[in-house]
């Protein structure tokens, strides 16, 4: 964009959200065009944070008009990169952080009407304050943003019982690429009146339009629930252990995560104020959460008789039930802060969101460790995931490799050699994160062609001008 024909957009967009709604001063900008991990760098004419949908409208049209990028921006936890500005593009980063009022809480309906920019932790006491439960719940709740759990279908725990985002929004309010406002806050259970359109917006990672607001899903909030720490043998042994688990419980398992001792000691070693549940180290472990409508002392004891029986039959070595619910919360802090301890250990950790066949999972973790261990020196593999759902976090540090050094970053050797297992075992290279940038050149490798033409088919048909966050899902 030439600096004349810059400068008229940006004073465009000054007079339709003011000036307390724009930065263009890098100081200002740093916090939105980098990613958390420091792995993606960016650049932006200006960061833009509206207050309202009306705003949102006002800025794609100006952007519209003058074939600028955007860049929709939640909270910027994501880990794909889909929220990084490519400074080569001069983009727009439009951040929704001032839109975060809850419209309505609707307790007999089980609904709440919520803002994009509204971090997800308030959303969650929000439904608490009305005895009821908002079950999406992830390790970033307490700064990301409704908008970009809808943005990129997120997963998280609680999957397992509740689905995931897409599973727990009845509607959406959404910007299109042309600027037009289109009002779908439907809090309906049943709607048969033709395309069901918010499903294009949930999980395209503002490619197609930017989300403005949501009608979310609430739950009745269990009345007790019971959290466990457990040692067990193997990854097989924790599949059996969950088999017998779902016989017992149902869907009264809220999670059951799967984590191996490497993880563990990484947050150990750069979480301060955890401890190691067990007295002695194991292996593997597992985390589960039941809960019911029934007193706690009900459902602690169903879970400690379904551990005793588990322990006869050798699939648990050792266990601790969380006697309190601040206990609880520590131990499901273990788990959220897997990705944060692998953050500040040094060295490039190279991701891997996949998703098996339930039953598949110990047999995918073999594979993919003799795999590493033939083709790189000394990989330390950290696997951890939703053990119930199939979901693995599959990743691993090669010994020599640095984040800090671009072409460890931009290696896909790594990944490739996991992906291609993932590929034979008919399962996802995206479980939850999404593709962002981060995936680009796994869309081209494993996705269907035609399944790939269609999604160009909808980008095209939608965002003709291609300016709704470019070169992100689709490159």
């Amino acid at each position: 964009m030439p600096t004349a024909s810059r400068t008229d957009t940006l004073n465009r967009l000054s007079a339709a959200v003011g000036p307390q709604g724009i930065f263009t001063a890098p100081a200002e900008l740093e916090p939105y065009v980098n990613d958390w991990r420091g792995i993606y760098q960016g650049g932006a004419a200006a960061v833009v944070r509206p207050a309202n949908a009306e705003q949102v409208a006002a800025i794609v049209k100006i952007c519209a008009e003058t074939r600028t990028p955007i860049v929709p921006q939640g909270g910027n936890t994501g880990m794909c990169g889909a929220t990084v500005p490519d400074p080569k593009q001069n983009p727009v980063v439009v951040a929704l952080g001032r839109m975060n009022r809850i419209r309505d809480v609707d307790g007999l309906n089980n609904t709440m009407t919520v803002e994009a920019g509204c971090v997800l932790a308030n959303l969650q006491q929000a439904a608490a304050d009305v005895n009821r439960l908002f079950p999406l719940s992830l390790g970033a709740e307490g700064s990301c943003q409704i908008g970009g759990n809808l943005s990129t279908n997120a997963g998280g725990v609680n999957v397992l019982r509740y689905g995931n985002t897409r599973d727990l929004v009845l509607g959406i309010e959404a910007v299109l690429p042309d600027g037009r406002l289109w009002n779908g806050l439907r809090s309906l259970r049943k709607d048969n009146t033709g395309y069901d359109l918010k499903h294009l917006f949930i999980g395209a990672e503002g490619t197609l339009g930017i989300i403005t607001s949501a009608v979310l899903t609430l739950f009745p909030r269990p009345a007790a629930n019971a959290v466990a720490w457990l040692a067990v043998p193997s990854p097989e042994a924790a599949l059996e252990l969950f088999s017998m688990m779902r016989e017992c419980f149902g869907d009264r398992i809220t999670g059951f995560e799967l984590i191996s001792r490497v993880c563990l000691d990484l947050v150990l070693k750069h979480i301060p104020g955890t401890r190691d549940p067990l007295a002695q180290p194991h292996g593997w472990y597992v985390l589960t959460e039941v809960g019911d409508s029934t007193t706690d002392a009900s459902i602690r004891a169903e879970l400690e008789s379904v551990l005793e029986k588990a322990m006869e039959k050798s699939l648990v070595i050792d266990a601790t039930i969380a006697e309190s619910q601040a206990r609880a919360q520590a131990l499901w802090k273990i788990r959220e802060t897997i990705p944060e301890a692998c953050r500040d250990e040094p060295g490039m950790l190279y991701r891997h969101d996949i998703a098996v066949a339930v039953g598949k999972v110990p047999q995918f973790i073999k594979d993919g460790e003799a795999a590493l261990i033939k083709h790189f020196k000394k990989p330390n593999i950290i696997c951890f995931g939703h053990l119930g759902d199939g979901n693995l976090h599959y990743n691993s540090f090669v010994e020599g490799r640095m984040r800090s050094d671009p072409a460890a970053r931009e290696a896909h050797d790594v990944t490739t050699v996991i992906y291609d297992i993932v590929k034979q075992y008919k399962g996802s290279f995206s479980a939850e994160h999404g593709v962002g940038i981060a995936k680009l050149e796994e869309m081209k490798r494993y996705k269907d062609p035609v399944e790939i033409d269609l999604m160009r088919t909808v980008k095209r048909a939608l965002d003709p001008l291609n300016i709704m966050n470019p070169g992100k899902v689709l490159a």
